[in-house]
């Protein structure tokens, strides 16, 4: 795939090439977020980034490469802010304070955005199959990172032994997708409060005696 031809690639690049990579990849992120995909251009990307037409397609074969990369860095940059909360879910305690992290950022962004993923997968999904693939590792991804935690409060008996990791990592997952996108929508965070409460509260239910 392109996305792991281009993460392949980095290495080989120079420190100062690493960075004036980066710095495209940065930039075109922001500008499909807040325009969306089919409306940034390569020569919007260019001007905003401070490089030639040279530079760009030195790291970029096109548009679409440059997409996979910032599929590649968005999946990054969502994940790795959640990861350390996710990797020490073991109480609900710990669910809420990763249910309480996303809604402080939604609001601090007064609800603009969405979610990076999912704004790319809707973009996409219907005429990129490959970048649609890529979007839908990166939400299984996400999902892994729920999953685990959950499988991890099964395990310490936290939840009850007939819980489903799998099926509470995708309902949350999915609650969580749903909440963004009216969020982003009503530009205020209680969609974003009342989908991420209902799925913790499900999960709730297997909670063990």
């Amino acid at each position: 795939m392109a996305a792991a031809q281009d993460t392949q690639d980095e290495p080989r690049l120079t420190r100062k090439g690493q960075a004036t990579r980066d710095r495209i990849t940065d930039v075109a992120a922001q500008l499909m977020l807040d325009g969306g995909v089919a409306s940034t251009s390569i020569d919007d990307v260019k001007r905003a980034a401070g490089v030639s037409s040279s530079q760009l397609y030195h790291y970029f074969e096109d548009k679409r490469a440059l997409v996979h990369a910032v599929i590649a860095r968005q999946t990054e940059a969502v994940l790795g802010l959640q990861r350390p909360l996710l990797s020490a879910l073991d109480s609900f305690e710990a669910l809420r304070a990763w249910r309480d992290v996303i809604v402080e950022l939604q609001g601090s962004r007064d609800g603009r955005g969405g979610c990076p993923i999912g704004s790319l997968g809707a973009e996409l999904a219907e005429v990129d199959v490959e970048a649609r693939h890529e979007v839908a590792e990166s939400f299984a991804q996400w999902e892994t990172a729920i999953r685990d935690g959950l499988r991890a409060m099964r395990d310490q008996g936290v939840l009850a032994a007939d819980a489903d990791p799998d099926r509470l990592a995708l309902a949350t997952l999915a609650a969580l997708q749903g909440g963004l996108l009216l969020t982003q929508i009503r530009r205020e965070t209680t969609p974003l409060e009342v989908a991420l409460d209902a799925a913790i509260a499900h999960i709730g239910t297997f909670r063990a005696e």
